[in-house]
């Protein structure tokens, strides 16, 4: 009898097994959000990482100057109100009353500052904000940035919406090394991350921060209040993209953040579940070489890796349909204002002959490549099958070598030798809002990963940074695109829309350029 009875119990565990422990354990009445995210959170580090699911942390954590709205406009966030002197050097911002750290601690000038200086040592657009400063000054609510001469995008630069974001965090915390991951989790922002309560590969867990001052306007984009309508919110670590989908259908969880694309009509289909498109400029995948390994030190080498390489067989990989995803050679997202057709050789389509020809005259020995492969992404553990083929097709060994992707953000920071641990070639996606803009893209800052370092690029940069013409900026960033594609620094390889899927009882996801907030969402 008593063995009837614990297997009794063990069926109604292993039944319930999947919300099991913190989810499990909320007090009766707390409202709570349960979100699938898109990978598993390893990182606490916003600015030494450009990886989505810690920018989308940060955004849960900490707290902005500006943010972006839905018409790509930036408008105050943490700041009250700010000016800028008549010569357009000196540029004066004042905080918003009340605004605290989770610890108490009010958010101040000195915060601030830290927090840009490092901030700005990672990001693309932030270092190029950075040639641009003389010194910054600042006490109390209020802070002064004096440039050397007028720059004309210090607000684009404070209120880019994605990676890297230029987070406020306590000064003592931002004066960490910005080659140094931070482990403090205080912020300012409307939730509070439970230590406590987290379990890597299973379960992180955020409540609201009850001293946070929200923005009293409606939520826009990445703009305006940013009010948590729940006590808390599970992020609940689920790989396999099915038991996702079945979680989501027993009302298990309530949010799906990227569903994978083989659900989609599945997912339009099933009762008390619907899907939304919420990030509608979608999203970039790209395939970053290594510039500083053997054998993609070789421009020569790059170029006919570059030849081999095709769109269409990426996207039909990961099941992506046809009206969510399309070819598109430009390196800026096509539909973006930059997005430019005039892409040379790169053509977005695999040509064989040209890249095995290529690869001959390059001098390539035949060393492997050593192509890293994330398995718990759904959206990307396709695509690098596909460019093994193709890379391969055209010459190339290549070493495939799996991993999750916490594994790969830490692998890919590594400059060592391939037998040391290093690698040569990794692949993702960008949101189109972090790469519709030259200063933005960080696949042309020589501090991240791929380590791609141009003279002509960094001039080119410099001149679309101090022009305020938008046919010259137009011009500018055509010149841009022409480089990176001379020097083979990286190869866009499909463009697509990620999906999410919710339950019904819950009110639409706000629109953003592609970070799944969990403000202005409440069950109905």
């Amino acid at each position: 009898m008593k063995r009837r009875v614990w297997l009794a119990a063990l069926t109604a565990m292993t039944a319930g097994s999947l919300l099991s422990s913190p989810a499990a354990l909320a007090a009766d009445g707390e409202k709570v959000l349960r979100v699938v995210p898109h990978a598993n959170l390893t990182s606490f580090d916003p600015i030494v990482t450009t990886a989505y699911i810690v920018r989308n942390y940060g955004y849960m954590v900490y707290d902005t100057l500006f943010s972006q709205d839905s018409k790509g406009d930036i408008k105050p966030q943490m700041v009250d109100t700010y000016s800028v002197s008549s010569d357009g050097k000196t540029w004066t911002f004042k905080l918003r009353a009340g605004l605290k750290f989770h610890d108490g601690n009010p958010v101040e000038a000195d915060d601030v500052i830290a927090s840009l200086k490092r901030w700005s040592e990672k990001d693309a657009m932030g270092g190029q904000l950075a040639s641009f400063i003389d010194r910054y000054e600042g006490s109390g609510n209020t802070f002064k940035m004096i440039l050397k001469e007028p720059c004309g995008f210090v607000l684009d630069a404070l209120g880019k919406p994605s990676s890297n974001v230029p987070f406020i965090m306590p000064a003592a915390v931002a004066a960490t090394s910005a080659n140094e991951a931070i482990t403090s989790k205080i912020g300012s922002g409307p939730l509070i991350f439970k230590e406590d309560e987290f379990k890597s590969g299973d379960t992180a867990v955020f409540v609201k921060n009850k001293d946070y001052v929200s923005r009293a306007e409606a939520p826009d984009g990445m703009a305006g209040g940013r009010k948590i309508n729940f006590d808390r919110v599970e992020w609940k670590i689920i790989r396999d993209t099915q038991t996702q989908f079945n979680a989501l259908k027993a009302g298990e969880v309530d949010v799906i953040e990227a569903l994978a694309h083989s659900q989609f009509d599945e997912a339009n289909k099933t009762d008390g579940v619907r899907t939304q498109t919420y990030a509608e400029g979608g999203l970039s995948y790209f395939l970053r070489f290594n510039h500083l390994l053997p054998p993609f030190d070789k421009v020569e080498v790059r170029r006919a890796a570059m030849l081999a390489l095709g769109q269409r067989a990426m996207l039909r990989a990961q099941a992506i349909p046809d009206n969510l995803g399309q070819v598109c050679p430009s390196f800026f997202p096509c539909g973006t204002s930059y997005a430019s057709n005039k892409t040379g050789y790169f053509k977005g389509e695999p040509n064989v002959k040209a890249a095995r020809e290529a690869l001959k005259a390059s001098g390539y020995d035949g060393t492997p490549v050593v192509l890293m492969q994330p398995t718990n992404v759904g959206v990307l553990a396709k695509i690098p099958l596909v460019a093994k083929q193709q890379l391969e097709q055209a010459g190339f060994k290549v070493d495939l070598q799996a991993m999750d992707w916490g594994t790969l953000i830490a692998r890919r920071a590594k400059k060592d030798p391939v037998k040391d641990g290093g690698w040569n070639i990794f692949m993702s996606a960008w949101h189109a809002a972090d790469i519709q803009n030259p200063l933005s893209v960080a696949m042309y800052n020589p501090n991240w990963f791929g380590w791609y370092k141009s003279d002509k690029m960094a001039e080119t940069l410099g001149k679309f940074a101090r022009s305020s013409d938008a046919n010259e900026k137009k011009q500018l960033a055509q010149m841009v695109q022409d480089i990176a594609i001379e020097d083979a620094s990286w190869a866009p390889v499909g463009q697509f829309v990620m999906p999410a899927a919710l339950r019904n009882d819950l009110t639409p996801l706000v629109a953003t350029p592609g970070i799944m907030v969990p403000w202005g969402i409440s069950r109905k």
